[in-house]
């Protein structure tokens, strides 16, 4: 083995990360195997030199919770079942890529379907990994700008587009390159080309016909869009504003949810005069009012204009800009429009009633606790399946529906608890039974809030947005019910 040779990949949720060997040598005693878990200081292995010199010691310990895969080793496949393959995922976004690891995990015969050129989904490749990137980056503008009041003062920072567009896709390279590995290491078949069910139990993926012994639907959303919006290069949805082609002097967010105003988030910190428009009558709907105020104080300072309960009436082209009337009777012209009106589920995409799955008018395919659909031995997981639309619901719901008819035996998923977080500046953070949910719903609840403003680490840090408040509902009385809503300042 060369230095620099990968000796083992560790793997967490959302990242997978090649160790490589220190110097050139020979793994002399295994001390983990495929799938264990491992913590900061576990030993992986122990390695021999080939010189007689004692190596140079090298801290290559993985975070905390990563579990672990050995380079070369994979479980053996079950016998063959008289299908092509055992289990079939229908996309490798993080939902599908742990359900297919997980089946492999179990033994099973697994082929992974992906229409693009690389794993890890819409999260990984054009979602919560670039975002995540550019958010990072906005922050630390923000904080230079932000410590001119506390006497520390920095020149107006220069942003090179073009340096951190490339460094945000070095981000998602490291993080996408690995799930390769890890399918080859556990031998998941993967098939490029657009899924199509064809029947019960077959399916085309590119030029193949697959037949399966069970399915996991895990075919995601994508951006939902505008039919009145021109075709103009200058509007752009969620996937166009990661790829930063350009920062228009004055940007239109239509939609107050998470990802416009994350994204707006960004283009403010370099160098956007942003308008936000929400069709609705608060920001982040369905999140408590009281926790959207410390992110709608800041903003409204810092944007050009804010505007709730407003629909867009139409955009027209000019050379100069494109002019938008706004149901206010409000007029104005900008160089950019995103368009972040939220995401439409793929259940009609891979033809999923073809194979009798139920899947209704919008698009979504509906399961039970098991995440069944109406055909048994066919799961359906991630956004196609309703509830939040995040990444790590996803993760676990593969992690539970790829195992097939082999997983425990009434082991369910339940959404209710999964938290929910808006990494603008401040974040914004809730989980659990919402005041609003709970108002919804007729419930009885008690609500407690407080604010964070006193928190000494927080005010050292110039953290003074805190807010937090807590709903539960006596009426239910079982954990799932409970839940708290936290307002922070980012991290």
């Amino acid at each position: 083995m060369a230095i620099e040779d990968p000796l083992v990949t560790l793997e967490s949720d959302k990242a997978t990360m090649d160790v490589p060997a220190p110097f050139a040598g020979r793994v002399a005693q295994l001390r983990v195997k495929l799938g264990d878990r491992v913590s900061e200081g576990s030993v992986l292995l122990t390695l021999s030199e080939n010189s007689a010199s004692p190596p140079e010691q090298r801290d290559d310990t993985p975070e905390s919770g990563a579990s672990v895969g050995v380079v070369d080793e994979a479980p053996p496949t079950a016998p063959d079942s008289g299908y092509d393959a055992q289990v079939v995922v229908i996309g490798a976004g993080i939902g599908g890529y742990s359900a297919a690891f997980r089946a492999a995990d179990l033994g099973l015969n697994t082929v992974l379907i992906e229409r693009y050129d690389r794993l890890g989904g819409v999260c990984l490749n054009v979602g919560c990994i670039p975002s995540k990137a550019l958010l990072h980056a906005a922050r630390v503008i923000a904080e230079a700008e932000e410590m001119g009041a506390h006497g520390v003062s920095f020149g107006r920072p220069k942003v090179d587009v073009d340096a951190l567009r490339e460094w945000k896709q070095s981000v998602v390279d490291k993080l996408t390159g690995g799930l390769e590995v890890l399918a080859r290491q556990r031998k998941v078949e993967v098939v490029r080309g657009t899924a199509r069910m064809t029947g019960p139990h077959t399916l085309e993926a590119g030029d193949r016909t697959i037949s399966f012994e069970h399915c996991v639907i895990a075919a995601g959303s994508s951006s939902a869009s505008l039919p009145f919006l021109p075709e103009d290069q200058r509007i752009f949805d969620s996937t166009g504003a990661l790829e930063l082609h350009e920062v228009p002097k004055r940007l239109l967010v239509i939609g107050g949810g998470i990802i416009g105003l994350e994204l707006a988030t960004v283009y403010d910190a370099l160098g956007s005069r942003v308008t936000v428009v929400e069709l609705l009558e608060q920001l982040i709907p369905g999140c408590d009012p009281d926790l959207i105020r410390p992110l709608q104080e800041r903003i409204s300072g810092r944007y050009e204009a804010i505007h709730v309960g407003t629909e867009v009436g139409s955009v027209k082209e000019l050379k100069s800009g494109l002019k938008v009337e706004l149901s206010s009777g409000d007029n104005q012209t900008f160089d950019g429009i995103l368009v972040a009106v939220g995401r439409r589920p793929n259940g009609h995409a891979v033809d999923a009633a073809a194979a009798g799955v139920e899947v209704d008018a919008a698009g979504f395919i509906a399961v039970d606790r098991e995440l069944r659909t109406n055909v048994p031995w066919i799961h359906a997981i991630g956004d196609v399946v309703g509830g939040p639309m995040l990444a790590h619901k996803a993760a676990h719901e593969g992690r539970r529906g790829g195992g097939g008819d082999r997983r425990l035996p009434g082991a369910g998923f339940d959404a209710r608890t999964v938290p929910s977080v808006a990494f603008t500046d401040p974040e914004i953070a809730w989980m659990g039974l919402t005041e609003t949910a709970a108002r919804e719903q007729g419930l009885e609840f008690e609500k407690g809030a407080f604010p964070g403003r006193p928190r000494g680490g927080r005010s050292a840090s110039g953290a003074t947005r805190a807010s937090q408040s807590s709903c539960s509902s006596p009426a239910r009385g079982d954990c799932w019910a409970r839940g708290s809503s936290v307002s922070t300042p980012a991290i």
